[in-house]
C-alpha cells in the first residue's frame, strides 16, 4: 500500500502546490495590472504563467523524486529528465520575462517622446537587444542541457583542450555570420537605419520591415519583401529618407510643345496643389528646365511631409496638369510638325539659287527675274 499512495502524494502534491502558487502568483498580477494601468508590465508577466508553473513543478517534481521510489530501475533517466525540462522552462520563463520588461520600457518611452525618428531608434535597438538576449538564453540553455550527459562532459573538456585550434577554424568557417552579427549590433546603436525607415536599396524603393541580428527586410511599394544580409548596409551606399527631418521635395517633369503657356501652367499647378490634401504648403514652382528640336521639359517642384506624401503629390500633379492640357491647351502636348515649310519667294526650290558670277563677295541673294525687252512696235505712225 505505500508503495502505491508514495508517488501518488509525492507526484499529485507537486501538481497541487504548482496549480495553487501558479494560481495566486496570476491573481497578484492581475491585481497589480488593474491598480497599475499606466504600464502593461504586469499583464505581460502573466504571459509567464505557463513557463513559471512548467518550472515550479519540475523543481518540486525533481527534489522530491527520490523519496517517491518510483521507477527505481530507472531513476538516472527520469532524474535527467527531469533536469532537462527544468533548464528548458527555465531559458523559456527568462525570455517571457525579458520581453515584458522591453517591451513595457518601449511602450514608456514612446508615449513620452513625440518624436517619430528616435521612437523608431529604440524600437529598433529594444528589439535587438530582446534577440540578443534570447540567443544568449538559448545558447546558455543548449550548453546546460548538453553538460548533463556525462559522454557531452568529457566531449567538452577535450574541447577545451584544442579551443585554440578550433577557435580558429569556427572564425574563418563563421566569418560572414560574424561579420553579419557585428553589422547588426552596428546598425542597431549606430542609428544607421531603424524599423519603419524608407530606404531605396539596389533600385528598390520600400519600407524597413524587420531588422535582425543577421539580415533585414525591406517591403517594397508594391507589398513585395526583400531580404538583406545587414552587412549590405554597412558596406555600400543606400538612401534612407527617413534621416533628419521626414519632409521631402519631388520632381514632376512635362514634355511639352514650345507653344505651351508656361505662365498658366504655373498657376494650374499652384490651384492643383490648393486642393491636393497630401501637399504641406511649404513650397512649389515650375520652370523650364530643357528644350529639345521638337519639345521642351518643363519641371514642377513639389513639397510634402514624408516619402508617402510626396509620392501622392506627384502622381496627383501629373494626373492633373495633363488633364488640363488636354482640355484646355490641346495645341501645347508634344506633337510631330509635318505642315510644309514657308519658302521665301522667287525660291521654287527651296535653295537660293547661285548666280554664275558672284560680285557680292560670297553673299547668296535671292534670284533676280531675267530682264525681257520690249517687242517691236508695230502699231500705226511706225514703219
Amino acid at each position: 500500500m505505500e508503495n502505491v499512495l508514495r508517488p501518488l502524494i509525492v507526484v499529485g502534491g507537486s501538481v497541487v502546490l504548482t496549480l495553487l502558487i501558479g494560481w495566486a502568483v496570476d491573481r497578484v498580477l492581475r491585481k497589480a495590472d488593474a491598480r497599475h494601468q499606466e504600464t502593461s508590465l504586469w499583464g505581460l508577466l502573466r504571459r509567464a504563467r505557463v513557463p513559471f508553473q512548467l518550472v515550479l513543478f519540475a523543481a518540486l517534481l525533481r527534489g522530491s523524486y527520490d523519496q517517491a521510489k518510483l521507477l527505481v530501475e530507472h531513476r538516472v533517466g527520469v532524474g535527467r529528465t527531469l533536469t532537462l525540462i527544468l533548464i528548458g522552462s527555465a531559458a523559456w520563463l527568462v525570455m517571457r520575462i525579458a520581453t515584458a520588461i522591453v517591451e513595457t520600457s518601449y511602450t514608456r518611452y514612446a508615449n513620452a517622446h513625440r518624436d517619430p525618428a528616435r521612437v523608431r531608434r529604440v524600437r529598433t535597438q529594444v528589439t535587438l537587444i530582446q534577440r540578443v538576449v534570447s540567443a544568449i538564453v538559448a545558447v546558455v540553455a543548449v550548453a546546460s542541457m548538453l553538460l548533463t550527459f556525462p559522454a557531452m562532459r568529457a566531449a567538452g573538456a577535450s574541447l577545451l583542450a584544442s579551443a585554440g585550434i578550433l577557435g580558429i577554424v569556427a572564425g574563418v568557417a563563421a566569418q560572414s555570420t560574424l561579420a553579419n552579427l557585428f553589422a547588426g549590433l552596428q546598425i542597431a546603436f549606430g542609428d544607421m537605419v531603424r524599423l519603419g525607415d524608407t530606404v531605396v536599396v539596389d533600385g528598390e524603393w520600400g519600407t524597413v520591415e524587420e531588422i535582425t541580428l543577421t539580415f533585414l527586410t525591406v517591403r517594397t511599394w508594391d507589398e513585395r519583401r526583400i531580404t538583406m544580409p545587414v552587412s549590405y548596409f554597412t558596406s555600400k551606399p543606400f538612401e534612407n529618407w527617413s534621416r533628419g527631418t521626414p519632409q521631402m521635395t519631388g520632381i514632376v517633369f512635362f514634355h511639352v510643345d514650345h507653344s505651351a503657356p508656361v505662365e498658366a501652367m504655373r498657376e494650374q499647378l499652384r490651384d492643383i496643389l490648393r486642393e491636393c490634401p497630401a501637399w504641406d504648403g511649404r513650397d512649389y514652382g515650375l520652370a523650364v528646365t530643357d528644350s529639345t528640336p521638337n519639345t521642351m521639359q518643363v519641371r514642377a517642384l513639389v513639397t510634402a511631409k514624408d516619402a508617402d506624401d510626396i509620392w501622392t503629390v506627384r502622381v496627383t500633379v501629373r494626373e492633373r496638369m495633363i488633364r488640363w492640357l488636354t482640355d484646355v491647351h490641346p495645341y501645347a502636348l508634344p506633337r510631330v510638325n509635318t505642315a510644309e515649310a514657308i519658302l521665301p519667294a522667287g525660291w521654287p526650290d527651296g535653295r537660293p539659287h547661285r548666280p554664275d558670277h558672284d560680285d557680292t563677295d560670297g553673299a547668296i541673294t535671292a534670284p533676280t527675274t531675267p530682264h525681257t525687252p520690249d517687242p517691236p512696235r508695230t502699231g500705226p505712225g511706225r514703219g
